[in-house]
């Protein structure tokens, strides 16, 4: 019984989706029909907005250089760190990442290395162990050149 209830409801459905092909698909027809979602324009014109957004940020850098103030695994030492700088240096941007192991903070947007030596010296009496300037690639401040002590967040 179960059987040919189970093959009745397959042919039935067999027959449904058979009609609705030769119904939906003209066999002679030299034209297409798209049916478009009218979402689909709009995740479109999101995706041009966001790649104008990631290209335009990619134009506000530059090489330049900023100061590795702390390399080190502890965390909570980084953020004394970064927290050190805003306390002393309101007009410096910290940067903190985690590069496996260890947590590393930088400072500054500098184009000119003596920009950047001259902070050095500065945050020296800060972080005794040493400050140290590397090239990097810095932000611009948009439409007013290099930027040295930018407060904006990226």
């Amino acid at each position: 019984m179960k059987f040919i209830i189970t093959l009745t409801i397959l042919a039935i459905t067999t027959n449904c989706f058979a009609q609705k092909d030769t119904v939906s698909a003209p066999i002679d027809s030299n034209s297409v029909i798209v049916h478009k979602d009218p979402r689909l324009e709009l995740l479109v014109k999101k995706q041009a907005q966001i790649n104008e957004e990631t290209s335009r940020d990619g134009r506000r850098t530059d090489k330049g250089y900023r100061l590795m103030i702390i390399s080190t695994n502890n965390r909570d030492e980084a953020l004394a760190a970064k927290t050190k700088i805003y306390t002393y240096f309101p007009d410096l941007k910290a940067y903190m990442w985690y590069q496996s192991p260890y947590f590393k903070v930088k400072a500054g947007n500098f184009k000119d290395r003596k920009d950047a030596e001259a902070f050095q010296r500065r945050l020296n009496t800060y972080f005794p162990k040493g400050v140290f300037i590397m090239k990097d690639v810095i932000e611009v401040k948009s439409g007013k050149g290099i930027d040295d002590n930018d407060d904006s967040q990226p």
